[in-house]
């Protein structure tokens, strides 16, 4: 375990756990920034940047990046000489620092400074925000397959991002159970920092912990460098590790390390979303089923998709969704979640996440409502001993991305042990007419 003792990150975590709290905190800038319309990849972390009120300045003068204070206005300045990648990630590193109460106390630059020693604290949580800014949720598709180091060090590049944002993402999309973690060189020795687990994959606590003179990790000695081998300091029994070699701080000589575990088998009880074809209304499994719909915040009835058919079968459902939705004030519906009966093991849930209705130049997808009202859809279902059966909600008239939501169900619902399964209609036949004979 690390012990936290920056100034800043104490303030800033109070009492919480300090890398739980800047990922949720970077995260809502994310999603705030894709409802406006935010896309890529690459990310332009610059627009995130503008919603903080921050401006940017390139300057030669610094080796990366650092956050001022100019007459109550943050002002971001970067090197723009360095490698765009690196470029893009610094800014994203000091847009972390923003997030901080006390920025406007002293000048903030990436990698720390002299000054203070446990800095490298408050750095490993900019280096995290910075991961789910420049990489944020979404930015790789959901998968079970999993390439060598070496191949994931030529993919990344595809994404113009920094490995340790693109490992930390893979983690996160990876349907296996695997974990990345990052060290660096302090007391003597590589200790980890933080590790980032798949949904399915345990979690040992490793923080703070020394990885051994024996590992293989002491062979990656310059930037780039990479090595592998079966090792036996994270759990128990010898579990596979793969070591790259990245930037090191600033302050730091010697390189950090990425680490990719192989764990061999997953949490007891997770398992990964299952896909299938079929009719959601018609969830298949024993015991009592949620089915997710998305409404928007000022419907009265259920309308189109899946909910119009919703409907159609379960009126009285929909009537008690019509008699709830009535009596919530409109500015406080985004985020809510209403449960109708509509058979007695079968409940709707209703999720508020789409912000009006009809024609508009944005996506009216609201992701942070959406994030909110699953959270109550996990909660609802794990109380009451609930599978969760959904469509690609989201992704119709709300004009969402799949990607980013299907990160949301897998955080949401995997992670909590829940059985969850998407349905999609089979696809149709070719109408003969359209069918080449050969």
């Amino acid at each position: 375990m690390i012990h936290w003792t920056n100034e800043s990150v104490v303030n800033f975590a109070g009492g919480s756990d300090p890398i739980a709290k800047i990922q949720d905190e970077a995260r809502k800038l994310v999603l705030e920034a894709m409802e406006g319309g935010w896309t890529g990849p690459p990310y332009n972390p610059l627009e995130v940047a503008a919603l903080l009120g921050a401006q940017a300045k390139p300057t030669f003068d610094i080796a990366d990046a650092r956050t001022m204070v100019y007459d109550d206005i943050p002002v971001i300045e970067f090197n723009p000489s360095r490698p765009r990648e690196r470029v893009r990630f610094s800014i994203a590193h000091e847009i972390a620092h923003l997030l901080f109460p006390d920025v406007h106390d002293e000048p903030r630059h990436r990698g720390g400074t002299d000054s203070h020693t446990d800095d490298w604290q408050l750095e490993v949580l900019c280096n995290v925000a910075a991961a789910e800014i420049i990489m944020p949720i979404g930015s790789l598709p959901i998968d079970d397959q999993l390439s060598s180091i070496e191949k994931m060090m030529d993919d990344r590049r595809q994404y113009d991002v920094s490995v340790e944002a693109y490992m930390i993402r893979v983690a996160k999309a990876h349907q296996g159970p695997i974990g990345v973690f990052c060290a660096s060189f302090r007391e003597n020795a590589y200790r980890v920092n933080y590790l980032v687990p798949s949904p399915v994959a345990p979690s040992p606590r490793i923080e703070g912990a020394k990885i051994p003179r024996t590992s293989v990790a002491y062979h990656c000695t310059a930037i780039g460098y990479t090595d592998k081998a079966d090792e036996d300091w994270i759990t128990d029994a010898p579990v596979p590790v793969e070591y790259v070699a990245i930037a090191p701080y600033p302050s730091m000589a010697r390189p950090r390390l990425m680490g990719l575990v192989r764990f061999k088998d997953a949490i007891e009880g997770r398992v990964p979303i299952r896909h299938v074809h079929g009719d959601v209304l018609r969830p298949r499994g024993e015991g009592l089923k949620v089915v997710c719909q998305l409404v928007n915040d000022t419907a009265k009835r259920w309308g189109g998709g899946i909910a119009r058919q919703a409907a159609q079968r379960f009126p009285a459902a929909q009537q008690e969704f019509a008699t709830w939705i009535t009596n919530v004030n409109y500015r406080e519906r985004l985020g809510e979640v209403h449960f109708s009966t509509a058979l007695s093991d079968v409940v709707i849930a209703s999720v508020v996440g789409q912000r009006g209705f009809g024609k508009s130049k944005e996506p009216r997808v609201e992701y942070r409502a959406i994030q909110a009202g699953l959270e109550r859809v996990a909660a609802f279902a794990l109380s009451n001993n609930a599978s969760v059966h959904l469509p690609r909600i989201g992704t119709g008239a709300a004009g969402g991305n799949w990607n980013t939501i299907e990160a949301m169900v897998e955080e949401q619902f995997v992670e909590s042990g829940l059985d969850v399964k998407i349905y999609t209609p089979p696809p149709g036949r070719v109408p003969p007419e359209q069918a080449a004979l050969f």
